[in-house]
């Protein structure tokens, strides 16, 4: 049996693999399923041949061996080690574009979909970049890379060792480090999010770290009217996001 390691790195689903050939990332190879020449995998194959990938077909059953998603709608494309980058990267892609600094931070999301919807929405609402930490986090995977539909392909994002660390960086850059904390005494609507901000989003069992809450600028919450009273951290990263957009866009 061949080892299943050799396709760690991969893309899995028809709509993920366009956006990866869309992209400017590298691409080893792509797997399509015996049989499949219709619809978009077509459109996989042509644009495949044109960029001068390897294109090889296989049985199903070793598509659904390589899976790691159980959903890998006859194509697989294997790729190498996500390319993530400098958090200066982050920060200089914003001056490119001539705008206030949006950065994410997110102190220790663990379930895959959490940050590929994260990272989805973060690409949609304009976020220059993403800072993960080295430990205790997902990596970006074929599930994030999925369940983003294929956002974080677009999307800067940076691995460090130490988050207070790199928050203390960007506060000499002159960044606002904004957390979100259910016992803040500020509304999150009520808070100015304009001018160069980076918004800091805890894991989904904890919240932020004790070192992380302590050096952050200001605190802020997202009112709770039911008788649960957290949300989602996809869901709380999305409404504090939108609520930027909606200021910096006035």
């Amino acid at each position: 049996m061949q080892d299943k390691e050799l396709y760690e790195d991969q893309i899995e689903g028809r709509n993920a693999v366009i956006e990866l050939l869309e992209s400017d990332r590298d691409i080893n190879k792509i797997f399509v399923q015996s049989g499949e020449k219709h619809g978009s995998i077509n459109k996989i194959i042509a644009i495949a041949k044109q960029n001068k990938i390897v294109v090889t077909e296989v049985e199903k059953s070793k598509l659904d061996y390589m899976s790691k998603t159980n959903n890998h709608q006859g194509v697989i494309a294997v790729i190498p080690p996500f390319n993530y980058c400098e958090v200066e990267d982050i920060i200089e892609f914003a001056k490119i574009k001539q705008e206030d600094c949006f950065i994410l931070i997110l102190d220790g999301i663990e379930d895959p979909h959490n940050l590929g919807s994260i990272i989805r929405t973060a690409e949609t609402a304009g976020v220059h970049g993403i800072i993960i930490p080295k430990r205790r986090t997902v990596t970006v995977n074929s599930t994030v890379v999925k369940t983003s539909a294929g956002a974080a392909l677009h999307m800067k994002i940076a691995r460090v060792n130490n988050i207070t660390e790199t928050i203390k960086k960007l506060k000499k850059e002159g960044i606002w480090i904004i957390g979100t904390d259910g016992e803040a005494k500020t509304l999150y609507y009520n808070q100015d999010l304009k001018g160069d901000i980076a918004i800091v989003i805890g894991s989904e069992g904890y919240g932020m770290s004790r070192l992380v809450k302590e050096n952050t600028d200001l605190l802020v919450k997202i009112p709770m009217k039911g008788k649960i009273t957290s949300l989602n951290a996809s869901v709380s990263a999305g409404i504090i996001m939108y609520e930027a957009v909606k200021q910096r866009n006035k």
